[in-house]
């Protein structure tokens, strides 16, 4: 049981194994690779102009810039870039709009005075799955090194098609701090 979800994921609050369904957000990163992200762990799916992401400069590639979300600050992230994948844009369609996921991975933890917000650049949102906890395989053979940092395992879908199962809160640790 341990080769699975941290323990964090697998754990209710009184101890006992989780057994409930998670709700997860699935997408797509390119054409061939699709991903999920937990639902709890999501606070809004965005439409946005590129012209809308101001960018800032000195900052690692995968920062794309940042967005006025509801009068704050949020940093876009090229998730598949970060992932160590090839960019969401190689692969997006030429729209006038493109999809971020607003991503909000301590908004569950009750006990966290922290909030963290990222903007999640992604080829295309998919849709919701229902996932049994037990149902995340562990990560096999040699992952990329880059992608298997961001990686609780993976899914397999009743149709056989592999969904890489992502952790959020190493996605929202991964972001730069900025010193002035």
């Amino acid at each position: 049981m341990s080769n699975l979800l941290p323990q964090s994921n697998l754990l209710q609050d009184d101890g006992k194994l989780n057994t409930d369904p998670l709700q997860q957000l699935r997408l797509r990163l390119d054409p061939d690779i699709r991903a999920m992200l937990p639902i709890s762990q999501i606070a809004e799916v965005l439409q946005l102009k590129l012209g809308q992401v101001t960018p800032i400069p000195q900052m690692p590639a995968w920062v794309m810039g940042v967005y006025n979300w509801r009068g704050d600050i949020l940093w876009m992230v090229d998730l598949g870039q970060l992932l160590g994948l090839d960019s969401w844009y190689q692969h997006a369609s030429h729209r006038a709009t493109h999809t971020a996921i607003v991503l909000a991975p301590y908004r569950q933890d009750k006990k966290s005075e922290r909030q963290i917000y990222l903007g999640l650049m992604v080829a295309e949102v998919e849709d919701l799955e229902l996932c049994q906890p037990e149902e995340i395989q562990a990560q096999s053979g040699e992952p990329n090194a880059q992608l298997s940092r961001f990686l609780q395992g993976y899914w397999l879908q009743p149709s056989g098609t592999m969904v890489l199962a992502l952790d959020g809160l190493a996605i929202a640790k991964a972001m730069p701090t900025v010193s002035y």
